[in-house]
């Protein structure tokens, strides 16, 4: 089976859009993505080949998630995330425990956001949350967005709490795409509880990240917006 998906995804694929995907995600010399192989796959096109092979074996979802090309490893991401949606609590937590040990294949934000809040957050909901607040203080860029990614699967459940710690231990991040991820999040916050939203911004509007502060009243009224933007440190 591993060698057929193997073929689907090179089938699949699209040499046109390679130079457009490695300019998109970043991987040229010294930027985030750098070395990053692509071959040119659309992410409805990685989904509906990963819903054909969702029994796929887990060691053979670890080696697309060990393949140099990017496709391959979102493709064995998507697959856990399918697998996780049919599976049974235990399964969930074997499938938890597996993502976790091959966290490092998910060295891409795009790796994180379609995965993280399916998998770690929806199967930590009601339970310990210890290891995202480990992830978030690691030095590990990846580790700490999918800290803060995977409380989504909080926040779809109206549990804000542990987004805004995290969101809390990473205001001091350098990284724009930490900002983005904290930024987005607190965003959603606000679209379920704006209140809950605009307590933690009047505590910190005025030294959080500009691009976190933006992308988190992207949905404010302009005045809303002018007051936040137009702060005074």
């Amino acid at each position: 089976m591993l060698k057929k998906i193997k073929e689907d995804l090179e089938k699949a694929a699209n040499p046109e859009k390679v130079n457009i995907y490695q300019r998109f995600f970043k991987t040229g010399k010294g930027e985030y993505g750098e070395g990053d192989i692509f071959i040119g796959l659309t992410v409805p096109k990685q989904r509906e080949i990963a819903k054909k092979y969702v029994s796929l074996d887990l060691n053979d979802v670890k080696d697309l998630l060990s393949n140099k090309v990017h496709e391959y490893r979102l493709t064995g991401f998507l697959i856990l995330v399918y697998k996780f949606e049919k599976a049974d609590e235990k399964e969930k937590k074997n499938i938890v425990e597996f993502y976790l040990k091959n966290i490092k294949s998910a060295n891409n934000w795009d790796l994180i956001d379609c995965v993280a809040d399916k998998i770690l957050g929806n199967y930590l909901i009601d339970k310990d949350k210890e290891i995202l607040y480990e992830l978030a203080k690691t030095d590990n860029l990846w580790k700490k967005r999918i800290a803060i990614i995977s409380t989504f699967g909080f926040i779809k459940n109206n549990q804000f709490e542990d987004t805004l710690k995290i969101s809390e231990i990473l205001l001091k991040e350098k990284h724009d795409l930490i900002h983005k991820a904290v930024g987005w999040m607190l965003r959603e916050v606000g679209k379920r509880d704006i209140k809950t939203e605009e307590v933690f911004l009047k505590k910190y509007y005025k030294t959080m990240p500009r691009t976190m502060l933006r992308y988190a009243i992207e949905k404010f009224d302009s005045k809303k917006k002018a007051f936040y933007m137009n702060r005074k440190i």
